[in-house]
């Protein structure tokens, strides 16, 4: 399977919030680095990640580009609510084996009424 193709499963998963599906796309030693986290290594613990996250809020991936260059999909993204961002995907053998997001952590927890540090 191709990055792209890898890429377009990533956000169907995701925009079915199926944290086992989106899981499955994934090496067993990968590592998963949100600009605003800590990285996340290994699929269970990408699991156990997407898991939490779609419990606390629902997200929507709209796909604004999706680019390949060899081994590596260009995610750029927007929601329904006015968040945008981009993922960088490195995927070998059809898994992501490396994926870097950048977004807005403080406008996402302030969208969904979550806790904010220091308010």
């Amino acid at each position: 399977m191709a990055p792209k193709e890898t890429l377009e499963k990533w956000v169907e998963a995701f925009n079915n919030n199926d944290a086992d599906a989106i899981c499955e796309l994934y090496s067993d030693d990968a590592v998963n680095h949100q600009v605003a986290e800590k990285p996340v290594v290994g699929k269970e613990n990408i699991r156990h990640f997407f898991k939490e996250d779609f419990a606390r809020a629902k997200m929507t991936c709209i796909v604004v580009n999706m680019f390949q260059d060899g081994e590596w999909a260009i995610l750029e993204w927007k929601d329904p609510l006015g968040l945008r961002g981009s993922g960088f995907f490195r995927i070998r053998n059809g898994k992501i084996v490396f994926q870097r997001g950048y977004w807005d952590k403080l406008s996402f927890l302030r969208i969904h009424n979550l806790s904010v540090p220091g308010e």
